[in-house]
């Protein structure tokens, strides 16, 4: 199983969730259900984003924005590469 990224724009939220590539989690309750979390006061049907990231094989700890995420460095020449 990869872990992904996912980013709930309502909440401003950001979880690692692992699963299959065949999976598709598209709403806040499907990837609280997959990561074991509660909704706390963000509805189910909130839609979520799956972002780009490196594939990682472990499951982290969720960030609470965005903006905390790692940034590609494009003068590193490492296609996976976040900020140093």
């Amino acid at each position: 199983m990869i872990t992904y990224e996912y980013f709930c724009e309502t909440n401003g939220k950001t979880i690692e969730v692992s699963h299959k590539m065949q999976e598709s989690i598209k709403t806040w309750g499907e990837l609280c259900e997959k990561a074991e979390i509660a909704l706390e006061d963000t509805s189910a049907s909130a839609s979520v984003e799956r972002l780009i990231s490196g594939g990682l094989l472990f499951k982290g700890e969720s960030s609470s924005k965005k903006s905390d995420l790692p940034i590609a460095d494009a003068g590193c020449g490492r296609s996976n590469c976040c900020r140093h």
